[in-house]
């Protein structure tokens, strides 16, 4: 995703940058290791939040965090237009993102449920996979099913390491005509795509797409804003898109946008040249429904909707049975499928898959761990990193994110619990400043989702 500082440094192929965690806008430092480049890469300066990893990745040498000077943050070419907007500035993925605007994380939350709020996501990463051979190379890093998805159609995917953890989350589009659009997280895109390139680069050509940016338009009348300035986007479901142009009244604007989004509402994400993205953000914030919306109420939308976040609820420590994403795995590539495997960590992850059918409440699966909702029974809100304890004091997990959920107006988390105690209504307890607070184990999504599916 494009760069807009700081983007043109030399790579140094003979290092590998090892578990760089981001958790909101706090970082830790990992390692490197030595590893040979059989090609160039884009040179993307930002960190990635991946604890020790098992797959190496190519990587860009850069001074250690202590000297943070160093490594300026890179801006989105709305980075003007947050600042005329009065946003608060905070580093991101590298970046310097808007935290909230002046009417603050609560109303931003509230507006996007009720109408349609505007984000900026042009830190993350877009890239495309090209050749005849693109959709059966990359199904070979994915346990998802891309060869059979129809033209036009998205789908969500996760990128694994070669013991089953998951490198990244992303979403990707078959445009046709041998072409895969996707879409990864901003923190993880120089190593994504080195390990895209160094997996696949022999099969399909992989272009990634530094020149443009990713506004996100999200919430029940984000479709009527959108469609005065680019008819015919109201006839697209969800995880459908296209082709479309934008008419501002004073230019027209070609972008690519898919009906899709991180909030759990109706929405769009619209992929435009970076020199045309402040255009087209002015004229969609010109329209009555729409308003700035910043990374806080991004973070408590997409908790509310269940969604993880990748380095907090999801990272190379978790595979996608524990992390109770089976969802996103088609029944084509699971045992017995006609193309069962066949993707990293396919043995461990298929037999943890078998295992979990098998268990069952009364007989949960030893030394295992699952993912899950939580609801507050009492009006304390439960931080990630969170300790829960069973009724013995017994500690059985962790919460990976949470906060009071603005819609809901209870606490609300997510957390891995030992599977013993994963069942819906299952009390845990949660150690917040050393005093314990209820929680029961609730399904997710914790507000319902308001998906366009026609």
């Amino acid at each position: 995703m494009p760069p807009t500082e700081g983007a043109n440094r030399s790579l140094r192929t003979g290092f590998v940058q090892q578990a760089r965690r981001i958790s909101q806008v706090k970082r830790t430092a990992g390692a490197n290791q030595p590893m040979a480049l059989t090609k160039p890469l884009v040179p993307w300066i930002v960190h990635c939040p991946r604890r020790p990893t098992h797959c190496w990745r190519p990587a860009f040498w850069r001074p250690p965090l202590s000297a943070p000077t160093e490594t300026p943050l890179l801006t989105t070419p709305l980075n003007a237009l947050h600042i005329e907007l009065g946003a608060r500035m905070v580093p991101f993925a590298g970046y310097s993102m808007p935290v909230q605007y002046p009417a603050g994380l609560m109303a931003e939350h509230h507006h996007t449920r009720k109408a349609a709020g505007l984000f900026d996501v042009s830190h993350m990463g877009q890239l495309r996979l090209f050749g005849p051979d693109a959709a059966a190379a990359f199904e070979t890093l994915i346990p998802v099913d891309v060869i059979d998805l129809p033209v036009g159609k998205q789908r969500y995917g996760l990128l694994l390491n070669d013991d089953g953890g998951i490198i990244d989350d992303l979403m990707f589009f078959n445009k046709g005509n041998n072409e895969i659009f996707v879409i990864v997280n901003g923190a993880c895109k120089v190593g994504d795509i080195a390990h895209i390139q160094y997996r696949i680069g022999h099969r399909c050509e992989v272009i990634p797409m530094p020149d443009m940016a990713l506004l996100a338009l999200q919430g029940p009348q984000a479709v009527t804003a959108l469609s005065r300035l680019a008819p015919g986007v109201e006839k697209l479901v969800f995880m459908t898109g296209g082709n479309f142009t934008v008419d501002t009244g004073t230019q027209k604007i070609d972008v690519f946008l898919t009906r899709s989004g991180y909030t759990g509402e109706d929405g769009f994400e619209i992929s435009v040249h970076k020199d045309q993205a402040e255009a087209l953000a002015r004229a969609l914030l010109a329209q009555p429904e729409v308003k700035p919306i910043g990374l806080g109420a991004r973070n408590s939308l997409r908790l509310e909707a269940g969604l993880c976040l990748y380095g907090n609820d999801i990272d190379e420590t978790t595979h996608p049975v524990e992390a109770n994403l089976l969802w996103a795995m088609q029944k084509v590539r699971r045992a017995g499928g006609a193309r069962e495997g066949g993707f990293p960590g396919a043995t461990k992850i298929l037999a943890a898959l078998a295992a979990s059918t098998g268990a069952s409440a009364s007989k949960p699966l030893e030394d295992s761990r699952k993912r899950v909702g939580l609801i507050a029974l009492e009006r304390v809100p439960v931080r990630d990193h969170t300790e829960l304890q069973d009724g013995n004091g017994n500690r059985i997990g962790e919460v990976t994110s949470g906060l009071l959920g603005p819609t809901i107006d209870k606490p609300v988390a997510m957390a891995y619990v030992d599977a013993a105690f994963s069942a819906l209504g299952t009390q845990v307890v949660a150690i917040v400043r050393g005093k314990p607070v209820p929680m029961a184990v609730s399904a997710m999504p914790f507000v319902p989702t308001h998906y366009f599916r026609g």
